[in-house]
């Protein structure tokens, strides 16, 4: 079994469940008592949020690859950065640190191939949403075409990721707000929705929509299994 790195704390609301998931993972792939090798390197979310908000993305990119290299001189063997929006600087992550990145975009364009899906709505930051950088890392590879909702929708679930999800705040008047946001994308002609943003799935699962859900942080974290025990 591989050791795996996970750069984490953005925020650590939603990186909780990466370690459960992962060793959940394992645990169903191995039997017993296994579970995974894993490091965990947690920043302060409000010094990498600052960044953000300032545009200070090399900044960001700078105290992230020191914390890979950290991580690899600990003894990781792979690195998941347990965010979508941080994934912005990920080329230059793995600049810095020579380890294996596994990228969350990647993992969730393969997941949605797989699926048979062709147009996907897409929820997650104003960063996420709005740049290319993940946008075209989910369509360009194959061929994915990726809506986002208008431009107040997209502030509104930018606002509850921030000021709520990453608090550990989960209100129903969110969840309705998220619920109406997709039914605007499925009339749009969505075949599944993306939860880009690791904090959504602590607010919205499967259950409580009728399109279909992509979680990128269980798809992140079954990549993650599958990169330890191949």
């Amino acid at each position: 079994m591989k050791t795996l790195g996970l750069l984490g704390g953005m925020s650590w609301e939603s990186t909780v469940p990466y370690y459960r998931l992962i060793n959940q993972g394992v645990s169903a792939r191995l039997g017993g008592l296994h579970s995974a090798s894993l490091l965990l390197a947690s920043v302060d979310f409000a010094d990498i949020a600052r960044m953000q908000s300032a545009g200070a993305w090399q900044e960001a990119a700078d105290v992230l690859g020191e914390r890979a290299l950290a991580l690899e001189q600990a003894g990781a063997q792979g690195i998941i950065l347990c965010t979508n929006t941080m994934h912005k600087v990920a080329d230059q992550i793995a600049q810095r640190c020579p380890l294996p990145l596994l990228h969350i975009a990647d993992a969730t364009a393969e997941c949605l191939h797989r699926a048979g899906v062709r147009r996907v709505g897409l929820l997650g930051t104003r960063f996420t949403m709005e740049e290319a950088f993940y946008r075209d890392r989910l369509s360009a590879p194959h061929g994915l075409e990726v809506v986002v909702p208008g431009s107040a929708e997209r502030q509104r679930v930018h606002d509850i990721i921030f000021n709520e999800l990453c608090l550990g705040i989960l209100r129903d008047d969110s969840r309705r707000a998220f619920n109406q946001i997709i039914s605007g994308l499925q009339f749009e002609g969505v075949d599944a929705i993306v939860l880009g943003c690791t904090e959504i799935g602590l607010l919205l699962s499967q259950d409580q929509v009728s399109v279909p859900l992509f979680d990128t942080t269980e798809i992140h974290a079954a990549a993650a299994v599958d990169f330890a025990l191949d």
